[in-house]
């Protein structure tokens, strides 16, 4: 471990993965108070967080994949192509994380999150129950589609991707939140992969605070995907209302900051 790293920059990362992870299982966007925390620690680089970030991701998302695949069954007909594409997009990503800034996305992102929010909210019924748009190879087609997307974001910023996985398949594909839910881990778990498939060799991950976040991000997904479970799909919408609440105040300071101060 890094020496100028003290114990109370452990603590944080400590309640930042155990809230990370929580937030994740239920429905996705814990990237949004794990990678900050982790911006924070003395010396870390913003692509070392980004890579370190998926350490604890990935810890999380497998204990919360596993859960949702015992006690909700997940559609694999939806979540086998889409974490497949997934996979493949977010190593490109991760590829060309280096090269894009961040602050080329986050207008675009904040518009995204403010559409979504605002979607969800009109449509109070939306994501109840599970009616799907469309069978056979169109399904399949949809489902490698939104991968590909959102798996790309994933491995070149991350913040957001399982919120961004959830509405996609509750509004693209019209599952309810909680299936959708499901499947969105099995998904993020397959982009946490792929890019740490990129930026393991690189050198890019810094091992002990990653274990140290990911230990705790596991605990968190592990609560919060049993807590998903046993309240339903109403329990998630809301989870997931106040999470992209949450993200489009933080984007929106971030491009407060960027051209107005």
């Amino acid at each position: 471990m890094p020496p100028e790293i003290d114990a109370l920059a452990i603590l944080l990362l400590v309640l930042a993965g155990f809230a990370a992870g929580w937030v994740d299982a239920v429905v996705g966007g814990g990237g949004l108070i794990q990678l900050p925390a982790l911006l924070l620690m003395p010396g870390m680089t913003p692509l070392q967080a980004l890579a370190t970030n998926k350490v604890g991701s990935i810890m999380g998302t497998s204990i919360s994949a596993v859960t949702y695949y015992r006690r909700v069954g997940p559609d694999l007909r939806t979540a086998a192509p889409m974490a497949v594409a997934a996979f493949a997009a977010a190593i490109g990503g991760a590829a060309v994380a280096s090269r894009i800034p961040a602050a080329a996305f986050t207008p675009i992102i904040l518009l995204a999150c403010i559409a979504v929010a605002a979607w969800t909210l009109a449509r109070p019924k939306i994501g109840r129950t599970t009616e799907l748009r469309w069978e056979g190879h169109r399904h399949v087609g949809a489902a490698l589609g939104l991968g590909l997307v959102i798996g790309a974001y994933d491995g070149v910023l991350g913040p957001g991707t399982g919120s961004f996985l959830v509405i996609a398949l509750v509004g693209v594909l019209g599952y309810a939140f909680l299936p959708a839910s499901a499947i969105a881990k099995i998904v993020n778990f397959a982009t946490n992969l792929g890019a740490l498939v990129f930026f393991v060799p690189h050198g890019a991950v810094i091992w002990s605070l990653g274990l140290i976040v990911g230990a705790a991000n596991l605990v968190g997904a592990y609560i919060g995907a049993r807590m998903a479970v046993a309240h339903g799909s109403g329990f998630v919408r809301v989870i997931f209302v106040v999470v992209v609440s949450a993200l489009i105040l933080r984007l929106g300071w971030q491009t407060a900051q960027q051209y107005w101060f």
